[in-house]
């Protein structure tokens, strides 16, 4: 009795996958956002470098500028401490592995984290942002922030890779 020929074998459709350090320990972020920038050609340079030019002035438009200015004014209003935020810069890289930079920060009302990733055979420069509210004051603080952080951190490294090629 002969069996059945055997349908061929299709090679398992790859999945994407999505690894960061910023959600490590973070099992229910608050918030949670990716931002994907093409390299346009500005390759060879390091995570850590990477999150150096993304958070140069000379990285901020005019108007996240303004935003920053109007933040610094707005901040103490809901007894959130401006000048030890300064003092303790918030975008200061702890450690790169697996060619990721992680910038954790963490603060009597939320904790942050970045993560930057670089991709240069994809061509791909990557954010991924976490936040956990600790309390009202961080919900009311990121109420602004959330909203505006995608288009803020997007133009802030589109303008680090322009000045990087």
């Amino acid at each position: 009795m002969d069996e059945p020929p055997t349908p061929p074998t299709q090679a398992p459709t790859p999945r994407p996958a999505f690894v960061s350090r910023a959600l490590d320990g973070v099992p229910e972020p608050d918030f949670a956002d990716v931002q994907l920038v093409a390299l346009r050609g500005a390759t060879g340079i390091s995570a850590e470098d990477w999150v150096r030019a993304i958070f140069d002035p000379r990285s901020l438009p005019v108007w996240v500028r303004a935003l920053f200015g109007l933040r610094a004014v707005l901040v103490p209003f809901i007894g959130l401490n401006q000048s030890r935020e300064r003092a303790a810069s918030p975008f200061e890289v702890r450690d790169v592995v697996d060619g990721e930079a992680l910038v954790p920060h963490d603060e009597s009302h939320l904790l942050f984290r970045l993560g930057v990733a670089v991709d240069d055979d994809a061509g791909l420069l990557r954010a991924t942002t976490v936040v956990v509210h600790h309390n009202w004051r961080g919900r009311l603080y990121f109420v602004p922030v959330g909203v505006l952080h995608g288009p803020v951190l997007r133009s802030m490294m589109i303008r680090a890779v322009n000045r990087s090629r």
